[in-house]
C-alpha cells in the first residue's frame, strides 16, 4: 500500500516469501485465458472478488512482495520509491471496473487486503465490500460503532485513538455520543474486524466463483477465503504476475496485469468502465445496483411479460375509475346534504 503505512506497522520477522519472478502470458493466451473468465463471469450466479496491493501498483502505490514491493526492498537493504500520496491517489482501471461489475450485477461481494481507500473513494458501495486490515481514510466510533469516512489520512495506526470523538447525536435530541474515535488500520498481531471478516467468509461460502486480483495470499485469514468457495463446489481464477500460495486450486491461473486483464473482460462483456470524478463515498448500493442482464428471453417469457404489463395497466386505469366514481358520490351526497333544508324541532 505505502511507504508510509509499512514504516508505521511494527517490527515483524516473517512477511512471507518476496521477490519471486514474474510471468507472464503471451498475448494470444492472455487473451484467450479472459474470453474462459469472461464466460465464467456471465454463468456465475454469485461472484467475489479478492483484491490485492497488485491493483493500485498502476497508481503509483508499491505492492509489499513484487520484485520492486516494500518488504522485498527492505530484505535487500533498499528503501521502495513512492509516486504519490494516499490523498493524491486516484483509482485505476481495474478499481473502477470492479465498480462497473457491482452495478452491473456481475459482481455480488468485495474483500479487499489494502489499505489504501481507492475502493471507497472510487464509489464501491460500503456494504458490498470488506476491507479486512482497514482503511487509512476510516476512524472507527468504540462506544457507537459509527465509522466516519474522512477526506484526509488519519494518520494513526494499529487501533488506537485519533484524539477525536464521536458527534453523533443520540435519538431525542440528546447529547452526541462521545465516544472516541479508533484508525481502523491494523497492526501485525491485531485481529481483523468482526464484522467485515464475517461478511467475507459467509460471501466466501456462497460464492460460486472467486476471483483474486493482485494478491498472493500468503497473509491469513483472509488469503485462505477463496479456499472456502473452492470447498463449497466453486470455481478460483487467479489473476497476478507472481506464483502465489494456492495455485494448485485454482482453476485458471491468468499471468497478467490485472488492468489489461479487467480492460479485456469488461470489453468482453459488453460494459463500460466508470469514469471516476473524484473521491465519492457510497454507503449503499441499493441506489447503485443494476439487474443483471438475463439469459436469453423465450418468445414464451416475453408475451407473459407483455400480458403482465398489461393486465397491470387495466387494473390501473380501473382504479382511477373507481376513484373518480367514489369522488363524484360524495359529491353528490353532499350536495343532497346542502339542498335539503334543515327541518326544526316541532313546538311544543
Amino acid at each position: 500500500m505505502s511507504v508510509n503505512y509499512a514504516a508505521g506497522l511494527s517490527p515483524y520477522a516473517d512477511k512471507g516469501v518476496c521477490g519471486l519472478a514474474e510471468v507472464f502470458d503471451s498475448p494470444e493466451e492472455l487473451k484467450a485465458k479472459v474470453k474462459c473468465l469472461a464466460q465464467l463471469v456471465k454463468e456465475s450466479q454469485y461472484m467475489v472478488v479478492h483484491s490485492g496491493a497488485g491493483i493500485s501498483t498502476s497508481t503509483g502505490i508499491p505492492d509489499f512482495r513484487g520484485p520492486r514491493g516494500v518488504w522485498t526492498l527492505e530484505e535487500k537493504g533498499e528503501s521502495p520509491h513512492f509516486d504519490t500520496t494516499f490523498e493524491d491517489a486516484r483509482p485505476s482501471l481495474t478499481h473502477m471496473a470492479l465498480l462497473g461489475l457491482q452495478r452491473a450485477g456481475y459482481l455480488k461481494y468485495l474483500i479487499s487486503q489494502n489499505v489504501d481507500g481507492l475502493h471507497v473513494r472510487s464509489g464501491f458501495p460500503r456494504d458490498k465490500l470488506s476491507e479486512l486490515h482497514g482503511n487509512m481514510f476510516v476512524e472507527d466510533c468504540e462506544k457507537c460503532g459509527r465509522q466516519f469516512v474522512r477526506e484526509k489520512v488519519i494518520g494513526v495506526m494499529g487501533l488506537k485513538p485519533t484524539g477525536r470523538y464521536c458527534d453523533v447525536v443520540r435519538s431525542r435530541g440528546l447529547r452526541a455520543c462521545r465516544g472516541k474515535l479508533i484508525s481502523t488500520i491494523l497492526d501485525w498481531e491485531d485481529a481483523l474486524p468482526d464484522r467485515d471478516l464475517n461478511r467475507a467468509d459467509n460471501a466466501s461460502r456462497h460464492a460460486d466463483l472467486a476471483l483474486t486480483l493482485g494478491t498472493s495470499m500468503q497473509i491469513k485469514p483472509s488469503g485462505d477465503l477463496p479456499l472456502l468457495t473452492k470447498r463449497k463446489g466453486g470455481k478460483i481464477v487467479i489473476v497476478n504476475l507472481q506464483p502465489t500460495k494456492h495455485d494448485k486450486h485454482a482453476h485458471m491461473r491468468i499471468h497478467g496485469y490485472v488492468d489489461e486483464v479487467m480492460e479485456q473482460l469488461m470489453e468482453l462483456l459488453g460494459l463500460d468502465i466508470p469514469k471516476w470524478e473524484g473521491p465519492t463515498v457510497c454507503e449503499s448500493s441499493e441506489s447503485t445496483t443494476d439487474v443483471k442482464p438475463p439469459s436469453a428471453v423465450t418468445a414464451k417469457g416475453k408475451v407473459k411479460m407483455d400480458l403482465i404489463k398489461e393486465e397491470r395497466k387495466r387494473e390501473a386505469t380501473q382504479l382511477a375509475e373507481d376513484r373518480e366514481n367514489v369522488k363524484e358520490e360524495m359529491v353528490s351526497v353532499k350536495r343532497e346534504r346542502v339542498d335539503s333544508p334543515a327541518r326544526l324541532p316541532d313546538e311544543k
